[in-house]
């Protein structure tokens, strides 16, 4: 019998556990039941109308993997996919899945400097992107042997530069033979994680299968895509919300996945009416864009079943004015993180068989996985409606970070809990609140910025002795990075000046908004920066 301490609440889906093939790669798992929809939408370019069958993207991902052998990437290596989206992303990254590649993704907004400690720390073997952006990584490549590919037109007198149509051409009857392991390494997103700098996420193959079903497969699906949706794909594929849950997801049941290369209101409300768009993957800012769209009424979005918003939270209030503006439209909210695979929790109005759901919840448990809430000061798990940490426990969640194994065990326990740094709690219905952050992460957007980037930048400025960077509420982004800080004796260094230092290094989403000077930053006997007081400080608007 249980020791009467050791109890642990553990909570699960309402849903009942399903099989799981999470013995199957990953490209296989997702093609599994191609013979159903060969000839179905697989991919449709946003921005040419371009349509390429399940059929043709499953053997342009054959022809993919030969090409890349074929230039020199093996089982293990790692293409870095520096895009916006587009479908050259999706078949290189199942091209890379075929010969046991990594793929490691990056945003192309992101400074030459961020992009390449990305490259390093991922010893990155070939970088595909498109040639706006090649001058962010041709230094870096030319030094470091790592191969250029460009999915556009190739900058003229460039013949260093590859083209994505070598791999689109190869012979599909060369792909070498590989035997891949459910454990190997098949995409490595960058995370912060709880705390610190950018990490490279490894998720396996047996991770993502997991994943993907637990949401889309089974008797009643948790999330209930079919082979007539058609999925706006508008969120950036390298964020693993987008790659996962819309891709992947989309991929395994065969729907139609609508790519748009960027968001704009004006274009989503056309594509949505002229090609009937069914599924809507969002971010709370998107939602507050349609939210306060004055255009609305001009399209007929009457086609869209299912709102799921996530990457942030979304307030009951922005969900009850969209609700309003979609009344068709089922709308709730997920939860994931990235090193969880990243799928957590999810809306069961999504599901097959829909449940009653409360606004302002982020879903219930996936199934064929265990959640608990932890107390943060005694490590023991807390009964429902009681707030602390959010863990979870299954075959989705991270294999680890890259090369880091303390950053890895100290997020994921010594009996396989992914403690998330999120604080909430579980409902009498199973439905999950978050109800505050334990982690530092600010959230703009749905990007995350990591405060000990910024801060390490800050420090690093001759005249500036201390710095701290802490979220700010924002309505349009949600949080915005602001920092405190602290200058060197007798500088006179401005906030425009300290603005304009940050925006030079780093990608405009990490932008610091405010600059409050200070005399000293508040540091706990561990040598933490107290962030909640600092936080505490610009709730009380007296920053200065």
């Amino acid at each position: 019998m249980d020791h009467p301490n050791d109890h642990q609440f553990i909570f699960r889906s309402k849903l009942p556990d399903i099989y799981i093939p999470n013995h199957l790669p990953l490209h296989t798992y997702c093609f599994e039941n191609i013979s159903q929809f060969k000839d179905r939408p697989c991919l449709i370019n946003g921005n040419t109308g371009e349509t390429y069958t399940y059929a043709e993207v499953e053997l342009t991902s054959r022809k993919v993997a030969a090409g890349l052998e074929k230039l020199g990437i093996h089982q293990h290596d790692v293409v870095m996919l520096l895009l916006q989206n587009c479908p050259e992303f999706v078949l290189a990254f199942l091209g890379a899945s075929r010969i046991g590649a990594v793929v490691t993704t990056a945003n192309p907004f992101y400074t030459p400097a961020e992009v390449v400690k990305q490259l390093n720390a991922s010893t990155t073997k070939l970088i595909i992107t498109q040639s706006a952006y090649v001058d962010k990584v041709k230094d870096f490549a030319i030094k470091n042997d790592v191969k250029i590919m460009v999915v556009d037109e190739s900058p003229a007198d460039d013949v260093s530069v590859h083209h994505f149509s070598e791999l689109t051409t190869a012979d599909e009857n060369e792909i070498p033979a590989v035997k891949i392991n459910p454990d190997d390494v098949v995409a490595m997103p960058y995370s912060s994680g709880t705390t610190g700098l950018p990490k490279g996420v490894m998720l396996t193959h047996k991770v993502l299968v997991t994943s993907v079903a637990q949401q889309v497969d089974g008797e009643n699906p948790n999330l209930y895509y079919h082979e007539e949706d058609v999925i706006l794909c508008v969120l950036p594929l390298f964020h693993i919300y987008s790659l996962n849950s819309v891709f992947l997801c989309g991929l395994r049941v065969g729907a139609a996945i609508l790519i748009m290369q960027k968001f704009e209101i004006g274009k989503l409300l056309e594509l949505v009416e002229r090609c009937k768009v069914t599924i809507a993957p969002f971010v709370p800012p998107i939602v507050l864009a349609i939210a306060k769209s004055p255009d609305l009424h001009r399209y007929d979005l009457s086609s869209i079943r299912m709102v799921m918003s996530g990457a942030a939270p979304m307030g009951k209030e922005l969900e009850d004015a969209v609700r309003s503006k979609l009344p068709k439209a089922k709308l709730g909210q997920g939860y994931g993180m990235t090193e969880a695979g990243p799928v957590l929790s999810m809306c069961l109005a999504f599901a097959k068989e829909p449940f009653e759901i409360k606004s302002g919840a982020c879903g219930t448990v996936v199934r064929n996985a265990e959640m608990k809430i932890v107390d943060p000061d005694t490590g023991a798990s807390l009964p429902r409606n009681q707030s602390g940490e959010i863990c979870i426990r299954g075959s989705q969640i991270m294999k680890g970070y890259l090369n880091d194994p303390e950053a890895t065990e100290r997020t994921i326990d010594k009996e396989g809990w992914l403690h998330t740094g999120d604080i909430g709690y579980i409902d009498d219905d199973d439905e999950l609140f978050i109800v505050d952050r334990l982690k530092e992460l600010i959230k703009y957007k749905g990007f995350q910025v990591a405060p000990a980037e910024l801060e390490a930048m800050l420090i690093a400025h001759p005249n500036i002795s201390d710095a701290a960077v802490v979220p700010m509420k924002d309505e349009a982004a949600g949080e915005i990075p602001v920092a405190f800080v602290v200058r060197s004796n007798g500088s006179k260094i401005s906030e425009e000046d300290i603005k304009q230092y940050i925006s030079k290094q780093v990608v405009f989403y990490k932008r610091i908004g405010r600059v409050f000077f200070t005399d000293k930053i508040p540091i706990a006997p561990s040598g933490k920066i107290l962030r909640k007081d600092l936080r505490a400080r610009l709730a009380a608007g007296l920053p200065n």
